[in-house]
């Protein structure tokens, strides 16, 4: 068995990537979108933690925050998103035997993706990376037109221009053959 290791850093900054089992065709996240973003209002109520960037998409999620000074325990507010958000969903996914048994919903991957951000460049760059997603993933023409994401609240504060990664007619040889 592969032996995970996770980076804990009092007050660090990191990119998560979420996604659910069953991913292909699957668009719960979106679908009961309301319901993800107060489980993660509920959370940051008891555990506190600054967003810096957000995407959902229909079968996973990214997000870069930041924890506050002194705290390293992102695993706790995960699996309080998680369980709050399967707990207020409908039940209507297959569940196998084994899951039942447990009592379990089985709407996530059990693991996830985490990064531990080591500077501005690399802040930036993952940044990007969330915001680019539903233009990577072909959901969009252009990243403004995504209504999951923090990139319009980004474009507010100065961060991104309006037109940032532009679409296909401003991109070309972005989407050569």
């Amino acid at each position: 068995m592969p032996n995970y290791r996770r980076a804990w850093c009092p007050g660090g900054t990191y990119f998560f990537t979420h996604a659910l089992r069953v991913r292909h065709g699957n668009d719960l996240l979106v679908r009961h979108i309301d319901t993800l973003r107060e489980a993660v209002r509920i959370v940051r109520r008891s555990h506190p933690f600054e967003i810096h960037g957000w995407v959902v998409l229909p079968d996973h999620f990214h997000c870069l925050i930041e924890l506050p000074p002194g705290d390293v325990d992102f695993a706790v507010r995960w699996r309080l998103i998680k369980m709050i958000f399967s707990r207020d969903v409908p039940a209507d996914e297959w569940r196998s035997k084994i899951l039942l048994r447990r009592r379990e919903r089985g709407i996530w991957q059990r693991r996830y993706w985490e990064h531990l951000v080591r500077d501005e460049d690399d802040f930036r760059r993952h940044l990007d990376y969330i915001h680019i997603n539903p233009l990577k993933h072909g959901l969009v023409q252009r990243v403004g037109d995504w209504p999951y994401s923090t990139f319009c609240r980004e474009v507010e504060r100065g961060l991104y221009p309006p037109d940032w990664a532009g679409g296909p007619e401003t991109d070309e040889g972005l989407y050569d053959d």
